[in-house]
């Protein structure tokens, strides 16, 4: 049987000891042997140091020490790391029991997949889902201004595309460095949808987004302006489509153009589980181009 390949996942950490046993349980309870899971914390004050310490015999690494900010305490915590599959979650959000198993096997199933999301859904108390929402999003979305927001706690991607991309996120960016990291990734390859949840978001007062969602905001528009021109021009073609057909009405004259034939494109890349074949599989027809 071939050997699944490793996983890489770093949590970053900063005064959060009220929800961070949670995120590391929801991490560690899923006993999957080609784990490779390190913790950065910042240096924080709490009981978090402590948090850590009971675990620290099923981590591959750890550290608690001042650093410059979210992006460079991600970028240490993977620095550390060598897996062939890569991913963060923030010290409030968790996995779901069975996601680190279905990420692998999606990737060793699908060679030519470079990174997928899981369906966005949002935590309050415990570790359940309250909320599940689908909400694709593609590079066309991005192009036209519909950015917001792709859960970055469900995204995954292989090493060769962290590296083809930069390999580390921007440390200048103190609140939208995921954002920044995915317009890098989309220039290289599509972004795959898988059809299951496999992160909540937990939504809390002392969150980063939600205290500074405007300064977010206005770092995610100035990394947009600095990668529009670095697309081709069907690509703007295609998102100033949706940009000027936004709404209801835009939206049933895109489908009208499409079952004529006119267009197709405007899809989202799409992984399915199929029973039959017993495996995961790019979903028919989920590949879309322009005209």
């Amino acid at each position: 049987m071939k050997l699944l390949p490793t996983i890489s996942i770093v949590t970053p950490s900063y005064n959060q000891g009220a929800y961070l046993e949670q995120t590391i349980k929801s991490v560690l309870d899923q006993d999957y042997s080609g784990l490779e899971y390190v913790i950065i914390d910042g240096g924080s004050s709490d009981n978090s140091v402590d948090i850590i310490k009971h675990y620290h015999n099923q981590l591959s690494y750890w550290v608690s020490e001042p650093d410059s900010g979210h992006a460079d305490g991600i970028n240490k915590g993977f620095a550390q790391t060598h897996a062939g599959i890569m991913g963060w979650l923030n010290s409030s959000d968790v996995y779901y029991p069975w996601t680190l198993k279905t990420v692998v096997r999606i990737f060793n199933d699908l060679p030519e997949v470079k990174w997928i999301s899981g369906i966005p859904t949002n935590i309050y108390e415990g570790a359940a889902p309250d909320k599940v929402q689908s909400d694709f999003r593609n590079k066309y979305d991005f192009l036209s201004g519909h950015y917001n927001w792709l859960q970055q706690e469900s995204i995954f991607w292989r090493r060769d595309l962290w590296d083809e991309a930069g390999g580390q996120l921007n440390t200048d960016l103190k609140y939208a460095c995921d954002f920044e990291l995915w317009l890098r990734f989309f220039q290289k390859t599509s972004l795959n949808h898988v059809n299951t949840i496999l992160a909540g978001f937990r939504t809390h007062e002392n969150q980063r987004g939600s205290i500074a969602i405007d300064s977010y905001r206005a770092e995610a528009a100035e990394a947009f302006r600095g990668f529009w021109s670095s697309f081709g021009y069907k690509d703007h073609l295609c998102a100033n489509f949706i940009r000027f057909t936004n709404g209801k009405a835009g939206r049933l004259f895109r489908t009208y153009l499409k079952h004529l034939g006119f267009i197709n494109w405007y899809g989202y890349d799409r992984i399915i589980f199929d029973f039959q074949e017993k495996r995961w599989l790019l979903a028919p027809n989920s590949v879309s181009d322009l005209f």
